[in-house]
């Protein structure tokens, strides 16, 4: 039976210990990491896995990213190279997933996969997660708390007010603090920006070559060229899905979204950065960083307002600004 609410706990040992026993049983917690909230199960109960889809009412070619505790429970389920053996060294545990060849003795529901040949894994730095993680003693297959294409989680409020009685447990340690998704990474191939930047990752590469460039337009067997080509997988916008958070329309409030405005037109609530200081600002003083942290909330605060749609000022592209702007445009097709 659904509740008409979860159930949202304070972080502690109370309540890591409850929602181990509700992953362990193969249910569905929301727990935070540091960079959204997270929507998690044992990664390797297709039953539980199935349940997080139908709570966001997620597609199934989508794949989820699974978290686990260290670089070694990572190399139980994924085969890595030298380099991406040298990224997780250098930003794990943290805000990087890395796209890999499954391994075929992983354990791993295939519908964590959505039937590819490679597996997003990830070692999260949150205590609330690695928690849950050493609590339940599972891989935990965790996409953001919200229903499919919304407008990811950065509180428990957010997730409460998006899943309602989907989700039967938050776990709430607060304001999340990146506010954006992981960098994906396969290879030298940035599949979604994030925190960490491509010029981060080139740094702790070894060797020369080519760095990361941003490009979704790629199949499995480019990234990985010793695993078997499938071929694209096609998304509703033709593009091939190779990772999670590379659907066209993403991260969508339910209003119009207008991009790169520097005032408000009839009707838009102006989210503002820098010199733009609209309605609200990410950061008056033009920090990057903190224009990352707000996004979502603010997403989620020009939503709830009275005002029928949403503009937002223009944001740089420099570093984090990439990542920035990469959920803006998605949150803005519809």
């Amino acid at each position: 039976m659904v509740r008409p609410h979860p159930v949202i706990l304070p972080y502690g040992t109370a309540a890591i210990a409850e929602a181990a026993t509700l992953i362990r049983g193969g249910g569905i917690v929301a727990v935070p990491t540091e960079t959204v909230y997270g929507l998690a199960a044992d990664a390797t109960n297709a039953q539980a896995v199935a349940r997080i889809y139908a709570a966001k009412g997620r597609p199934s070619f989508n794949p989820l990213i699974v978290h686990v505790a260290d670089l070694a429970a990572a190399e139980r389920i994924a085969v890595f190279d030298a380099e991406a053996r040298a990224l997780a060294a250098a930003f794990w545990p943290g805000p990087l997933t890395l796209v890999l060849p499954v391994r075929e003795d992983s354990g791993i529901a295939s519908l964590v996969t959505a039937g590819l040949v490679t597996i997003a894994i990830r070692v999260p730095r949150h205590r609330a997660m690695q928690g849950l993680i050493a609590a339940s003693g599972r891989p935990l297959a965790a996409p953001s708390a919200n229903v499919s294409g919304g407008i990811s989680p950065t509180t428990a409020a957010h997730v409460a007010r998006s899943l309602g009685g989907n989700v039967p447990l938050i776990i709430d340690d607060g304001a999340t603090e990146a506010g954006l998704e992981s960098t994906i990474v396969a290879g030298r191939t940035v599949l979604r920006p994030g925190p960490i930047t491509a010029e981060a990752l080139l740094a702790h590469l070894p060797g020369e070559g080519r760095g990361p460039i941003g490009t979704s337009d790629v199949t499995e067997h480019d990234l990985h060229p010793d695993c078997p080509p499938i071929g694209p997988r096609p998304s509703p916008g033709g593009s091939a899905i190779t990772a999670p958070g590379q659907l066209e329309s993403h991260y969508a409030p339910s209003k119009a979204l207008r991009l790169h405005a520097t005032e408000a037109n009839s009707g838009e609530w102006l989210i503002g950065f820098g010199d733009v200081a609209g309605d609200v600002t990410l950061s008056a003083s033009g920090n990057l960083l903190e224009a990352a942290a707000k996004l979502f909330d603010l997403l989620h605060a020009a939503d709830a307002n009275e005002s029928p749609k949403i503009a937002v000022a223009p944001i740089p592209f420099d570093g984090i600004g990439e990542a920035i702007n990469d959920r803006l445009r998605r949150a803005s097709h519809r």
